[in-house]
């Protein structure tokens, strides 16, 4: 489960690692056995923050994940995700993402 946390924590900030000229103005992160907690955002305006915790459903362990992130496009706007990811699978909301029409 260790590994599961520290796996997301990472792949995380790889997703979110600058390039080029962009630096890296906030780096925060606490990795626990039981949780985790990490942000960064870096000078180009990109964000991502996620909060995890070991979480019992039934009889098995698994971990509940609430985050989200944002960017800046090319022109200039700001796209902001937030999600829970946990027993449910992954559950994102955001203005950019489609939601299907009620049948």
């Amino acid at each position: 489960m260790k590994f599961l946390i520290v796996f997301v924590a990472l792949f995380a900030v790889a997703l979110a690692a600058p390039s080029g000229d962009t630096q890296i103005v906030r780096s925060e992160s606490d990795v626990g056995p039981e949780s985790f907690n990490f942000a960064l955002e870096t000078s180009d305006g990109t964000k991502t923050e996620a909060a995890g915790q070991l979480k019992q459903v039934g009889e098995e362990a698994g971990i509940s994940v609430k985050g989200s992130f944002s960017y800046v496009d090319p022109d200039g706007q700001t796209h902001v995700i937030n999600y829970i990811a946990d027993e449910n699978g992954y559950q994102p909301q955001g203005a950019d993402i489609p939601v299907a029409p009620v049948v």
